[in-house]
C-alpha cells in the first residue's frame, strides 16, 4: 500500500507531539511490511511520517519537487533529509530545476498521483501559497485519491 503525506511545516512543538501521535496511529493501521510512505521529506509531517513508516518496517519513496529543493529547506534539517533520501527505495523527480511554489505544486501533484491514499496534516484552511497542503489535497480529491485528514483537536497554526 503506497500512502502519501502532505502537511503544514513550522508547527509548534506542542502540535508536533500531537501530530506525531496521530501519524503513529495511522501507520499502525497497516501491516508492517506492506506500507510504503511516499514523501517529499520536508521538515515536519513529511519527515515524521516517513520515519514512522520506516521504524515500523515499511518502505520509503521520495518525490523531489526540484533539483534545488534541498536548499529551500532549513539547514538544521539537511542531515535528516540526506539520511531519508539515502534510505529511499525510489526517487521520483518532477524534472524542474528551481525550487519554489510551482515546483512544490508539481511535487505535490506527482505525489498525489502515485499513491492509493493521501494523509494530510491539514487545518482545513486554504493554502498560504501555491503548492500548499490545501492545494495538494484538492488535487488528490479531483483525481479520486482518498484523503485522510489528521489534525490535532484544538490545534492552531502560527
Amino acid at each position: 500500500m503506497r500512502v502519501g503525506i502532505t502537511g503544514h511545516r513550522g508547527l509548534s512543538s506542542a502540535v508536533e507531539v500531537q501530530t506525531r501521535a496521530l501519524l503513529a496511529e495511522a501507520v499502525a493501521l497497516y501491516e508492517p511490511g506492506e506500507l510504503v510512505a511516499v514523501s517529499c521529506i520536508a521538515d515536519g509531517p513529511d519527515t515524521w511520517f516517513a520515519l514512522a513508516v520506516l521504524e515500523r518496517g515499511g518502505g520509503l519513496e521520495v518525490v523531489l519537487p526540484a533539483q534545488d529543493y534541498r536548499a529551500d529547506l532549513p539547514e538544521w534539517h539537511h542531515s535528516t533529509y540526506d539520511e531519508l533520501l539515502r534510505r529511499a527505495a525510489a526517487v521520483h523527480r518532477t524534472g524542474l530545476v528551481a525550487s519554489g511554489s510551482h515546483a512544490h505544486m508539481a511535487g505535490g501533484e506527482l505525489l498525489a498521483e502515485s499513491v492509493e491514499v493521501l494523509i494530510a496534516v491539514w487545518d482545513g484552511q486554504p493554502a498560504r501559497g501555491l503548492g500548499g497542503t490545501a492545494d495538494v489535497v484538492a488535487h488528490a480529491e479531483r483525481n479520486g485519491v482518498p484523503v485522510r485528514v489528521l489534525w490535532p483537536e484544538g490545534a492552531v497554526r502560527d
